[in-house]
């Protein structure tokens, strides 16, 4: 997903852009007044998102959490920004919107080349600001390679990096360990 290409060369407010969003055709991203056009994913980068969700959603039976694929925004109040993460599931309570989750506690984004830098540097810093988030994920789609920031106890943020198909990720939110093989299941790719 690209999402270099501002919509409007002009300031609009939030509550302007999500009632544009709401009548929209196509998604867009907010960061401090400026909408951004999301591309349309591939196939690889959906296959990615939809075996995260699958695994997830089984995990998740019976709890009060809730597994949303690239159609719910999350908001990073204090970057006044609005993103559609690729995952995103929040255990809380959070009836802030039907179309926004306030209190998300994992993400994942699918990277690739073109969305590489956002993914780790610009959503990176707005998630963390987020005190419900105890996980973001960010899965290269090109290779093997699942960076996940995992929350300490203190606050701080961990950086746990895998690459090997036959490693585990423990997820403190939704409890849960995921595989890197379920990961990419179905599609071919080389380590690093």
């Amino acid at each position: 997903m690209n999402t270099a290409r501002s919509l409007t060369t002009t300031l609009i407010s939030e509550a302007d852009y999500l009632t544009s969003e709401q009548q929209a055709t196509e998604r867009h991203e907010y960061v401090r007044g400026q909408a951004y056009l999301i591309a349309r994913a591939s196939k690889r980068h959906n296959r990615i998102a939809m075996n995260c969700v699958v695994q997830m959603t089984l995990a998740t039976r019976n709890t009060a959490c809730n597994v949303y694929a690239s159609e719910v925004k999350v908001h990073s109040e204090k970057y006044h920004c609005y993103y559609y993460p690729d995952v995103v599931v929040g255990c809380e309570p959070d009836e802030a919107s039907d179309y926004i989750l306030e209190q998300p506690c994992l993400i994942v984004e699918v990277s690739s080349d073109s969305t590489l830098r956002k993914d780790y540097l610009e959503k990176l810093l707005a998630y963390q600001t987020m005190p419900s988030l105890q996980a973001y994920l960010i899965v290269a789609q090109d290779k093997i390679q699942v960076d996940m920031l995992v929350r300490s106890a203190d606050g701080l943020w961990e950086l746990q990096q895998f690459n090997d198909l036959a490693a585990e990720l423990n997820l403190p939110c939704p409890l849960m360990s995921l595989q890197v093989a379920t990961i990419y299941e179905g599609l071919e790719l080389l380590a690093d």
